[in-house]
């Protein structure tokens, strides 16, 4: 089991995006809490760290955190909007601290969009100049992108102009936006449709799979991916049976969580892959009942594929 731990080294941002999750709250992770919390995810026998916020970069400590967590025996990794990793210098100090991979959350290729679902203007372009940093210093690279009623429509496109214009992208993530979550919860235009990115996330997922990438997806209950099932972020913990543990910088503290199901509708009590489905935020609420449907395909066949990964 690759169990992962998250740290919240800031809670500020030089962002706005509609739908933060973790709006800022004007803490920040100093080193000794920083190093004892690496100290529990080590005890605890888990692959790696990742470090998040918030945006991390912001934080002078992450080069010291990061080297901490290494000489631990942890793999660590950092999840970022990459404003400040295409600036003179800091992604070598990282890298010479051990940080070598990179979660970089990019939700469109449309850069008038994304400079609008980020709230700051230039936002795109530093993200372009991130890429072309984290390339020079050999770090691996992941896209990390929030499925919302902007960019549902094109989530295939953003993964073709991305791949081509920084080919050592080798990884996506999609998660799909809880409406009831920070700034999302007011701003409920971001709130899509689980058929609003129905087809687009099909054309991104079957180009990255005949592309030799591979990719994750979040928050999407498996009848809306059933040829991708075993790429559920959902359904492997609950198949590898993981946890994970986060701490936060709020009145959340440290959370454990080893449950990684949502809610669900009846009919998916008839559904053939029911009992390694992640379900749904807000169903009921904002997605609608009607949007689940049963499928009937072979469960082992998913299952099996998942160990085989291991």
């Amino acid at each position: 089991m690759a169990n992962l731990g998250y740290m919240q080294v800031v809670r500020g941002c030089n962002q706005y995006c509609r739908f933060c999750s973790n709006p800022a709250s004007g803490y920040m992770l100093d080193l000794p809490t920083a190093k004892r919390q690496i100290d529990d995810f080590a005890e605890r026998g888990y692959y790696g760290v990742i470090l998040t916020g918030g945006e991390p970069s912001l934080s002078d400590l992450i080069p010291d955190i990061a080297a901490y967590a290494v000489a631990s025996g942890l793999h660590v990794r950092m999840i970022t909007n990459g404003s400040r990793l295409g600036k003179p210098g800091i992604a070598e100090s990282y890298a010479e601290a051990g940080l070598s991979h990179y979660h970089v959350s990019i939700h469109t290729c449309r850069e008038p969009l994304e400079d609008f679902l980020t709230g700051v203007k230039g936002s795109f372009k530093a993200a372009m100049d991130a890429l072309d940093a984290l390339g020079r210093v050999g770090a691996t690279v992941n896209i990390n992108t929030v499925i919302n009623k902007y960019n549902a429509d094109h989530l295939d496109e953003t993964v073709r102009a991305l791949v081509g214009r920084a080919p050592v992208i080798s990884h996506f993530v999609w998660n799909n936006l809880d409406p009831s979550m920070g700034r999302a919860d007011t701003n409920r235009d971001t709130a899509p449709r689980l058929a609003d990115f129905e087809l687009s996330l099909a054309r991104a997922m079957r180009w990255l799979d005949k592309s030799g990438r591979s990719f994750r997806v979040e928050r999407v209950p498996l009848c809306y991916m059933t040829e991708f099932a075993h790429c559920s972020t959902e359904t492997r913990k609950i198949v590898k049976g993981e946890e994970r543990t986060v701490h936060f910088l709020d009145d959340k503290g440290t959370v454990r969580q080893t449950d990684f199901t949502h809610p669900k509708a009846e009919v998916c009590q008839q559904c053939s892959l029911d009992s390694i489905c992640g379900g749904l935020f807000e169903l009921g609420d904002h997605y609608d009942l009607g949007e689940l449907h049963p499928v009937f395909v072979d469960r082992e066949a998913i299952v099996r594929k998942i160990r085989r990964a291991d």
